[in-house]
This record gives C-alpha cells, sequence and structure tokens, in this order.
C-alpha cells in the first residue's frame, strides 16, 4: 500500500500542477488549501487505485471523496478484493456505479451486504463471475439498493430463480440485466418476475440459460414491452411460439439472438419480417427521411448461426424489411454461422454494389 500512495503522490501532485498553471488569482499553495470542487476534479484525471489511496490522506480528503465520489471500478483488484470492498463500502456512500468484475472468484456474500447497507444510491452494479455468492447477496441488494438501474451477474451460477424473482419485486427500475449463464438462476418462474415487475427492461441476457421455455419467453414480451436487445442463445427449448411473442407485443426490439435455438423454424422469421412491416411509419417508406428513421429503429442484429431449420426464402424476407441487417463484410449485423443452406442471402448492399459496377459493352 506504502508504494500505491508513492505513485498516488506523484500522479496527484502532476495533476496539481496542471490546475495550478490554468488558474491565476486563486490563492492555493498547498493540497489543503484545494476547495472539493477542484479536488474531485484533479481525482478525476487519475485511476480508482489513486483516488482509494488519497481518500486515506487526510480526514478532510475522506470526507471530499466519500460525498463527491459516484462511480469505482474495482476489477484490477486481483487479491482481497472482498476485504477491500468491506472496507471502502462505509466511506463511498454516494456510489452510483460500482464495477466488481473478477478474474478469480473472489467476492463473498458479507462484501455485497456492505454495499447493500451503505450504498443506496447505487443504480450500476457489475457482480459477474462472482461464483463465491449465494441467494443472501440478491436479497440484501433487494432491500438495500432498489434504485438498480443495471445489473451484471454473468457466470454467477450459485443463484436461485427464487432470489432473482425476489430481487425483482424490489429493484423495480432494472432496464439491463445481464443472467448469462445463470442456469439455476433463470427459469420460466424467473421471467414471469422480470415480466410483472421490471416493465422498463430494455436489455436482458439469457444466454445458456437451458431452462427457460416459450412459457417464460411469452410472460417476458407481454410484460417488457419496451426490450430492445434480447439474448436467447443457447436457450434450446424455446420454439416458435417465443419469437412471435416477441415479433407480435416488443415492438422496439433492436437485437435479437437466437444462436443454438434449433426448434426455430421459418415461422419465426415470417412473424419478425411482419412485424417489421406492420411498423413501418405508414404501412411503406414516403420519404428518405422517414427511411432513415426506420434503418435506425427496426431490428438491426439478429443472430441465427445454427439455427439448421430455416430456408433462405425466410431469412431473406427479415433481411429485406429490416435494411439495418447486414450480410456483407466488414458489417456482419446478421450472422448465420453454421446454416451452409443460406449462403443465398444477402442485404441491399449487395445489390447496390453489383448497380455501381459498370457493365462491359458486348
Amino acid at each position: 500500500m506504502v508504494m500505491v500512495v508513492g505513485e498516488t503522490s506523484m500522479e496527484l501532485d502532476q495533476c496539481f500542477q496542471m490546475m495550478m498553471m490554468k488558474m491565476e488569482g486563486v490563492s492555493i499553495k498547498e493540497w489543503k488549501d484545494i476547495p472539493v470542487e477542484l479536488l474531485m476534479r484533479i481525482l478525476s484525471l487519475v485511476d480508482d487505485r489513486n483516488v482509494i489511496a488519497a481518500s486515506g490522506v487526510c480526514c478532510g480528503w475522506r470526507d471530499a471523496i466519500s460525498l463527491g465520489l459516484t462511480r469505482l471500478r474495482l476489477s484490477w483488484c486481483n487479491n482481497n478484493m472482498n476485504s477491500l470492498v468491506l472496507s471502502l463500502a462505509p466511506k463511498f456512500i454516494k456510489l452510483q456505479t460500482l464495477i466488481l468484475r473478477q478474474d478469480n472468484p473472489q467476492l463473498e456474500d458479507n462484501a455485497v451486504e456492505a454495499i447493500a447497507n451503505h450504498c443506496h444510491e447505487l443504480q450500476e452494479l457489475d457482480l459477474s463471475k462472482s461464483l463465491r455468492l449465494t441467494d443472501r447477496s440478491l436479497y440484501a441488494l433487494a432491500h438495500g439498493c432498489p434504485n438498480l438501474t443495471k445489473l451484471n451477474l454473468s457466470a454467477c451460477t450459485s443463484f436461485s430463480d427464487k432470489a432473482i424473482a425476489y430481487l425483482t419485486t424490489f429493484c423495480r427500475n432494472l432496464k439491463v440485466l445481464n443472467l448469462c449463464g445463470c442456469v439455476n438462476a433463470v427459469s420460466d418462474y424467473t421471467l414471469e418476475a422480470i415480466g410483472n415487475n421490471c416493465n422498463q427492461m430494455q436489455s436482458l441476457n439469457l444466454g445458456w440459460c437451458e431452462k427457460i421455455s416459450d412459457d417464460g419467453v411469452m410472460s417476458l414480451a407481454y410484460g417488457c414491452p419496451d426490450l430492445r436487445t434480447l439474448d436467447l442463445c443457447g436457450c434450446v427449448l424455446i420454439t416458435d411460439e417465443s419469437v412471435v411473442a416477441l415479433a407480435d407485443w416488443c415492438v422496439h426490439l433492436r437485437s435479437l439472438g437466437l444462436y443454438y435455438c434449433r426448434n426455430i423454424t421459418d415461422r419465426a422469421m415470417y412473424s419478425l419480417a411482419q412485424s417489421g412491416v406492420k411498423n413501418k411509419p405508414g404501412g411503406q417508406w414516403k420519404s428518405s427521411a422517414k427511411k432513415s428513421k426506420f434503418d435506425e429503429e427496426g431490428l438491426r442484429s439478429l443472430n441465427i448461426s445454427q439455427c439448421t431449420a430455416l430456408t433462405p426464402s425466410a431469412v431473406q424476407a427479415v433481411c429485406d424489411t429490416f435494411p439495418a441487417l447486414h450480410t456483407c463484410s466488414g458489417r456482419h449485423s446478421l450472422v448465420m454461422s453454421g446454416c451452409l443452406n443460406l449462403t443465398s442471402v444477402h442485404c441491399a448492399c449487395i445489390l447496390q454494389a453489383h448497380r455501381s459496377v459498370p457493365h462491359s459493352a458486348h
């Protein structure tokens, strides 16, 4: 820690000199003379390790940082992250964003409980790869951090579906939720709870949550009409019914991942295409301005890799309906890996490129 403080002193001194060069007529000769607003501005120029070290310099700095710091990232901490969170949570009570992504699982329930007990204004929390956490953490967050809007729990394999459902009854402002790989935590019961409680949901990652079926996805579609991004990769039980429900109810859907959903057939593709036609302004494009607006609002990303039951005509209908879907090199927003029978599907760029090539005289 001594080395960190030493490095911090050097970096802060450099920032101090830079700031003083830009200020004239202000009597600031030492660090202790710096106003709180200026201190926070200087600290915004250094990394989070230095901010933490600076908070231990004196009581004045500690109090200023405690009240002024709203964002903290601790993913750089490869050892003793749990102890670090336990010591920092009571200090940084105004945090709105906290990133605790780990390469090696370190966090335990008591650290998350400390966050819930002190950081009541938290809006964004990343706990991805926290393999040691249990339902205790989610129950604590439900009561202590009801203002959460963005939560990343990807690869947290010890949570139950009941705990996730409980969390949604308190954190009703959730808009972004990543549950990728949370096999035990995501079931139809979970999706029903999200649909009932989190009506503002815009982005949901359910990748490799193999327990969910059409019933869960339909509950989600009915309850979350503002859904923009949904990843269902590896959800092997879902069928066309799920996609039909999403096409009918989630009119703002921009990105849909169906990788390895091998029960998906042409019916799902045609339902997406029909929803696009239905939601076009005036039923058709009447001006370039309207076309541009629809390009921006329509489906922009679709992954149907390994969906081997699909035929070229159905996928081409989707591609034709949504101009933002591309198959051309460098812009692959329509991903069809492993679907050898779909090689003839092309986006509008192919036709435009063909028209631009001058034809030689015969």
